[in-house]
């Protein structure tokens, strides 16, 4: 079975950050780029992740933080770009899909091999940025304290 094979038939329900960070790990990023071409499988993985953003936020890091964070996912071909933000403020974390009206104090645009690497814990977010594929936009500061606020997974 391939890697996007693998992906497509997760139940993430059942899988966890380590075991999801141990198969993003595995995947060469033509296999994730695989995954990219097809929207619904894409889509599916990019909801599930950001939709464990909000329980893997370490309110006791972030403390006072109020930020809101703008992730741009490039596409590839046809697949358009995703978007989707995560608002930090009174000690919680929400995220929604899309680009709101208001202005990010952070902007991070990467492709989907990089953005599932990043969130996986596969990659290095200094490495990423220095070999610029991921670009930042807004508060870097911000950016270099990111990987703080969140449990990140470890493969």
């Amino acid at each position: 079975m391939s890697g996007a094979e693998e992906i497509a038939a997760l139940d993430f329900a059942s899988v966890t950050p380590e075991e999801f960070a141990r198969l993003v790990k595995g995947l060469p990023a033509k296999e994730i780029n695989r995954i990219a071409r097809d929207e619904t499988l894409r889509t599916r993985v990019l909801k599930e992740v950001f939709g464990r953003v909000e329980r893997q936020f370490r309110p006791d890091a972030a403390g006072s933080l109020e930020a809101l964070i703008r992730w741009k996912v490039t596409g590839q071909g046809e697949i358009p770009e995703a978007v989707y933000e995560t608002k930090i403020a009174n000690g919680t974390c929400t995220v929604t899909e899309g680009r709101s009206d208001a202005e990010p104090r952070l902007t991070l645009v990467m492709g989907d091999a990089d953005f599932l690497k990043l969130v996986s814990g596969n990659s290095s977010p200094v490495t990423l940025f220095m070999t610029r594929k991921v670009k930042i936009a807004g508060d870097v500061a911000l950016a270099a304290r990111l990987t703080r606020y969140f449990a990140i997974p470890k493969a």
